[in-house]
């Protein structure tokens, strides 16, 4: 009797492999995608990137609001029945920042892991828990300092949302309109920190917008902003799940993503961006407690004395959520390192402009009408020059991000040869790379939206206004910092052009 064996069964191969993983999904995949192939582009792309790219706008303008609703809301602590120290509050508009920081490199890792439409599912769908825990404290006048921490630390959710969306956005996009796609993307989201500083006093009952709109009567109610904004939530979580998009070819494991850390200009990048970024946040999220500590009083009651908060709080975040797809445009046109340089020059300017103008303010008691009207003679010119450093924050902030997929694009074009699958690969592999390093740049870069409000409330420093004018001139010597940075390592033309080297070449 013979005896007969099978032979042991072929090792997979990496097709049966993809097709294995594509059987086991569920919901909406593409994994043909091909956005530098400019048919493809043209007849199929261009329309899939949009629709995406417009419901991960609305998800994340969600999420940009919810991650600054504190920064107004705190100002109506007081009125509402609670104790709280300037500093105090400069603490509770700190605290999403710092989360919301800290968030943002999972939240990237995430989108390969589980794929974009999935993932701005969940992200959606995460707002619910600062938003209804928010809707109960406001309610509660004894609620404790340390509760209200808790949950202002919850909205750092909504500053996660920016990573995931970006990088998501960053893979259906072809190189040469990454700058432009990114701009509008972010700029989308950021108009969320504008919109919530606009519309949550009309919301709430604390004030109307300029006599055109009036706030409604019975006081001040915060908890019903948290209600719309949690109705919000579960709308773009619907959105998300009709109408977007997961791609097969975004997929990459969170080892190889990591190694973008161990890349010198991950951290350069992320240097600046802390100075255009860091900025925006940080300066969106204290610029309604500046106004009302510095140009107004409560007295007389009731509707006190001097510059109100609530008319004028939004039009920061607003001037640089419009010019960020401008600098996305500029760096599609003339190079992101150059127009990066000229934002921070105009932001080492302006915020000068804007250390002058505090160095003509009285400090301001809480409850001295005199010196609130003579400070409110300066307001124009510092809510002026305020608004130039904004529009400066926004330009830096799209030519930024304009530079990271074409920092990973130009090494890989350099270490493989035209028109080869190398080079096809190396891109791929590029784009990836890029898209982890945004959530590690974005992460990094978000935490200057913590260090601004904690430097303007400097505990340690006992006149607020000292505290104030200490800041910008820190503020503006670090600007100075980033921009000779942005010349020596993308601008400045060596002596003896390395193989290596990325300055000069127009990033």
């Amino acid at each position: 009797m013979t005896l007969t064996t099978d032979p042991p069964p072929a090792a997979p191969s990496a097709d049966d492999a993809a097709k294995a993983a594509s059987a086991r999904r569920t919901g909406r995949w593409i994994d043909d995608w091909r956005p530098e192939e400019p048919e493809f582009w043209a007849t199929t792309g261009r329309q899939v990137a949009r629709r995406n790219l417009l419901w991960s706008i609305f998800a994340e303008h969600l999420g940009f609001s919810v991650w600054l609703i504190w920064s107004v809301s705190s100002a109506f602590l007081l009125s509402v029945g609670f104790s709280y120290s300037p500093q105090q509050l400069f603490v509770l508009v700190a605290l999403p920042n710092l989360v919301g920081s800290l968030l943002r490199l999972p939240y990237t890792l995430a989108v390969p892991k589980f794929g974009g439409r999935n993932w701005t599912m969940v992200s959606a769908a995460l707002l619910l828990v600062p938003t209804l825990g928010f809707a109960y404290a406001v309610q509660h006048p004894g609620t404790p300092f340390w509760v209200f921490c808790l949950i202002a630390a919850s909205a750092g959710l909504g500053g996660g949302n920016f990573a995931s969306s970006m990088a998501n956005i960053n893979f259906f996009y072809p190189s040469a309109q990454k700058g432009a796609a990114l701009g509008l993307n972010a700029a989308g989201g950021n108009l969320g920190v504008s919109l919530i500083q606009l519309f949550l006093p009309v919301i709430v009952g604390g004030a109307g917008i300029f006599g055109i709109v009036k706030a409604s009567d019975g006081g001040v109610h915060l908890e019903r902003a948290a209600w719309v904004y949690a109705g919000l939530a579960v709308a773009a979580t619907l959105a998300a799940y009709l109408f977007m998009d997961n791609l097969g070819t975004a997929t990459s494991k969170p080892r190889e993503q990591l190694q973008v850390v161990r890349t010198p200009q991950t951290w350069i990048m992320a240097f600046l961006y802390i100075g255009t970024f860091g900025s925006f946040i940080g300066y969106s999220a204290a610029m309604p407690l500046l106004i009302k500590l510095n140009f107004w009083v409560p007295e007389p009651s009731p509707l006190g004395t001097g510059i109100y908060f609530a008319y004028f709080a939004f039009l920061g975040a607003l001037v640089g959520s419009m010019t960020r797809p401008l600098g996305g445009w500029l760096a599609d046109r003339y190079g992101g390192a150059r127009v990066t340089l000229g934002a921070f020059t105009g932001m080492v300017v302006f915020t000068l402009a804007v250390l002058w103008t505090l160095t003509q303010l009285t400090p301001n008691p809480t409850a001295d009408p005199a010196i609130a009207t003579d400070n409110q003679s300066w307001f124009p010119w510092f809510l002026g020059f305020f608004l130039c450093v904004f529009a400066a924050t926004g330009i830096g902030n799209g030519s930024t991000y304009k530079m990271i997929p074409s920092i990973w694009r130009i090494q890989a074009e350099r270490a493989t040869a035209p028109g080869t699958p190398e080079r096809s690969a190396a891109l791929l592999a590029a784009t990836k790379q890029a898209s982890a390093a945004i959530g590690v740049i974005g992460a990094v870069g978000a935490i200057g939206g913590f260090l601004i409000p904690i430097a303007f409330s400097s505990p340690w420093v006992e006149d607020p206004m000292s505290a104030t004018r200490g800041a910008f001139v820190v503020f503006t010597a670090f600007y100075v910092v980033c921009a000779a940075v942005t010349w020596l390592v993308y601008l400045r033309r060596p002596a003896t052009a390395k193989a290596t080297s990325l300055a000069g070449v127009g990033i």
